[in-house]
């Protein structure tokens, strides 16, 4: 566990030693104003807890978490215990990153919020220190000691009383509501990758998988200026709901049959040629190939999914093909919020299914099946 910056402040043992930590029992209905939160565990469970509700020190302010969405990574530690090595659920963990609320307590001498401001909470709380040179230039999504809530052992903000770093929120314009708040997260992710990637206007796109950052993808890329964009995926629904979400974009259906540089091939089709620029959101080998295999000599592509990939070395260099990487995001709150609130990205159709915090457990297991249609499952409080 990191040592540094905020790691004691949001020690998960504070909150799981503490005498009014519970584990609610199946069907047990939680008190009407208790801090209730979902947390999952290394027997691959999820369920309500109640936990202590915190009080907010120098420089915090509690946070009424209103609305929350339920991202893949959490889905994943549920069902799997582990996004790679080095994230690794050990005890109890509270889910949960993209959230929203309404301040409801300050602490000492915190002077730039009040009781009931809207706020959207960035989840990813670095050291800040002078000494650290990530936090230093400005790449803090490196920091070493990064409280990251929902990766473990970090409890996330799926939880009714939040206590947060008065620096690490967003104020939410008034035209914005919660849920659109809670969206400027993947959507953080995403805006970091079209900036990484160098996208420019008219730049020909791929966008390989129409999940959730997928799709906030499509709607920077099409906000950025991309022409034409390209998405695929493996299910048709979700390439028609991407058809619906920007009606321009071409869609390619990639059966599981096709080798990767015949689903290039289909991409070129679609494309007119070879893309310039690759955004690849799912992770998965076959998907980076294709992407790989797609694009121009001298283009480049940007992986944002995680996954266990073996990149086709022989053709990158061949091809002159630019390859970078992402990890999560920095410096993007405040531009996703000014898009939202300037009609640039409308995020309100990616929201399928809402959910009130004392069903977060059913949020669960529909964001889990593929067969529930689900794009972004939403906790609401």
């Amino acid at each position: 566990m990191p040592d540094g910056g905020y790691a004691d402040t949001y020690s998960p043992r504070k909150v799981l030693d503490d005498p009014s930590f519970r584990v609610l029992a199946s069907g047990e209905a939680p008190a009407p104003d208790a801090n209730i939160a979902a947390f999952y565990n290394p027997n691959h469970e999820i369920h309500l807890v109640e936990k202590p509700r915190p009080t907010p020190g120098p420089g915090q302010v509690l946070v009424h978490v209103r609305s929350t969405g339920i991202c893949g990574s959490d889905v994943h530690f549920w069902k799997h215990g582990r996004v790679g090595d080095s994230m690794v659920v050990t005890d109890e963990c509270g889910s949960g990153h993209e959230s929203a609320g309404e301040v409801i307590e300050i602490g000492e001498g915190v002077t730039q919020w009040k009781v009931g401001d809207r706020v959207a909470i960035e989840a990813g709380v670095p050291c800040s220190k002078p000494s650290c040179d990530h936090c230093r230039v400005g790449r803090y999504n490196a920091c070493p000691d990064v409280v990251f809530f929902s990766t473990p052992p970090f409890h996330g903000t799926l939880t009714r009383y939040h206590l947060h770093p008065v620096e690490w929120l967003h104020r939410l314009p008034d035209s914005l509501s919660f849920e659109e708040g809670s969206l400027c997260e993947p959507l953080a992710v995403a805006l970091a990758g079209i900036e990484r990637a160098g996208l420019r206007l008219g730049d020909s796109t791929l966008i390989c998988g129409a999940g959730p950052i997928g799709l906030v993808s499509l709607l920077s890329a099409r906000a950025a200026g991309a022409e034409p964009i390209v998405i695929t995926d493996l299910f048709q629904s979700r390439l028609d709901f991407a058809k619906k979400l920007v009606p321009g974009v071409r869609t390619v259906l990639i059966e599981r049959s096709l080798t990767p540089k015949d689903a290039a091939q289909k991409v070129k089709v679609a494309a007119d040629g070879p893309v310039k620029v690759a955004i690849e959101c799912s992770g998965v080998e076959s998907s980076v190939h294709t992407a790989v295999h797609a694009t121009q000599f001298g283009g480049k592509v940007f992986i944002i999914g995680v996954g266990k990939n073996e990149q086709v070395f022989m053709y990158l260099s061949a091809n002159e093909i630019d390859v970078s990487f992402q990890y999560r995001y920095a410096n993007q709150y405040p531009k996703a919020i000014r898009l939202v609130a300037g009609g640039l990205i409308n995020l309100k159709p990616l929201v399928t299914h809402r959910f009130k915090l004392e069903e977060a457990v059913s949020a669960f297991h529909v964001a889990a099946d593929p067969s529930q249609g689900a794009i972004k499952v939403q906790i609401q409080d």
